[in-house]
């Protein structure tokens, strides 16, 4: 008889082998990760090995019930998942209720889950909606709180501290923002955790991203995909996206000229191409023993700066808000310090990472009334944050990122009566931003 249990992150077996098991002569057991949980029991039942299974404890399951009712392609979501044993990634565009998937599964299990999300924001928003549709009182982890109940919440960083105790108490995990996982730090998460049922939530999952094979072998295939396009006008708004070419002032073309200028005739002098982004890594890494190269990126940075935060751009953007006044509109850029620059020349409210709690909630709160009418912000509402219904979206700056954009675009993109959202994005003519605007832009 092979008696299992739980250790450390490990499946322990004693009695003998079983599956991906290595032999630890010192306590004479088997030990394997705890994510082979599932693929151990189906094999000594498909071998009819006689087994004890004394892994799970501590959190009994409960029967659990919401109001919750699925669209058609919700339920498409749902029923792709559960055919692929419970496991597996769901991508749907933000707006379109991956939270709302993710509780009927929870629902439907009927077992302890563990809800993982980046930030501590999203714990207390996925807190409070799961209490407000099973009915229940849900545990938190994270942010000075550790209490775990049948329901538990808690974010990456602590899920990832914890995994070594907590790693057998749950039978379903819910990984939000699942493109995180990938992560070294956050791996062990999915490693030491023996849950057998697994789902991971995104919005954008890049068909060349290498984290797809580590998903696969984590959390589960992708089960179910769907874009923008094939939602917009049904279940989300049509919408439009403009790219305007802003041309940078005298003064910041000369400034953006002379910076670019140092940093590529480095790399030219140098015989060095950049093709790719692990070339610029490289070319990163290398600047820690090269002072010309630190020279020449510092010029680089120099440059991009001065595109990413010209003056045109924020007139353009003061016209514009004059233009639609009654729109309700959220303005991204990449850097805080022209959030604050926008903030305080057109009077806008701004929320960054170093924005309270609770001051960040009364401006969102507000812009949900109508009382505030446009929003200022860097990265923190980029991402799963549930930010209130707007109409326009304006990228100032951002990244080179397909995720990134589809995650801005999607803050616009909630149903409503009769609305046409829209996306405009500002670029510095003639710089080096026309290439991030053109990469962000491909699938």
């Amino acid at each position: 008889m092979i008696v299992l249990s739980y250790d450390g992150g490990d499946v322990v077996a004693k009695g003998g082998p079983i599956l991906h098991g290595k032999y630890d002569p010192v306590t004479r057991t088997y030990r394997a990760p705890g994510f082979r949980y599932a693929e151990i029991l189906r094999h000594l039942e498909d071998l009819k090995i006689p087994y004890e299974d004394e892994v799970f404890g501590g959190i009994r399951p409960r029967e659990l019930s919401s109001g919750i009712e699925l669209r058609d392609y919700q339920e498409g979501a749902l029923k792709a998942w559960e055919s692929e044993s419970r496991r597996g990634v769901v991508v749907l565009p933000t707006g379109a209720g991956k939270t709302v998937v993710a509780i009927k599964a929870i629902e439907r299990v009927g077992e302890a889950a563990l809800v993982v999300v980046p930030t501590l924001v999203l714990v207390d928003q996925w807190r409070r909606r799961l209490e407000e549709e099973l009915g229940i009182r849900v545990g938190v982890v994270g942010g000075g709180s550790g209490e775990v109940r049948t329901i538990t919440v808690a974010t990456y960083d602590s899920a990832s501290i914890k995994a070594s105790r907590a790693g057998n108490l749950f039978r379903l995990l819910v990984f939000d923002e699942v493109h995180h996982l990938p992560a070294e730090s956050y791996r062990r998460i999915a490693t030491m955790y023996t849950a057998p049922y697994r789902m991971g939530l995104t919005a954008t999952l890049s068909k060349n991203d290498g984290s797809r094979a580590v998903l696969r072998e984590l959390v589960g295939d992708v089960v179910y995909e769907m874009g923008v396009n094939e939602l917009a006008g049904i279940h989300l708004s049509d919408y439009s996206i403009q790219t305007v070419h802003v041309p940078l002032s005298p003064e910041e073309r000369g400034e953006y000229d002379r910076g670019y200028a140092a940093y590529r005739g480095f790399l030219q002098r140098r015989g060095i191409r950049l093709r790719s982004a692990r070339d610029y890594q490289r070319f990163v890494m290398r600047t820690g023993r090269d002072p010309e190269a630190r020279r020449a990126l510092l010029s680089r940075n120099r440059a991009m700066d001065v595109a990413l935060n010209s003056s045109a751009k924020i007139e353009y953007l003061k016209r514009l808000i004059r233009e639609n006044p009654d729109e309700k509109a959220l303005v991204f850029t990449t850097h805080n310090k022209l959030v604050y620059r926008i903030s305080r020349e057109m009077l806008i409210p701004a929320i960054t990472h170093q924005t309270p709690g609770e001051e960040r909630s009364e401006i969102l709160e507000r812009f949900k009334s109508g009382r505030y009418r446009r929003i200022v912000t860097s990265r923190v509402l980029d991402e799963g944050v549930d930010v209130p219904d707007a109409s326009l979206a304006v990228i100032i700056s951002g990244s080179g990122s397909n995720r990134q954009f589809v995650q801005r675009l999607g803050r616009v993109l909630r149903k409503s009566e009769g609305k046409q959202a829209r996306l405009v994005e500002l670029v510095s003519q003639g710089t080096a931003e026309t290439r991030l605007s053109a990469r962000r832009k491909r699938s």
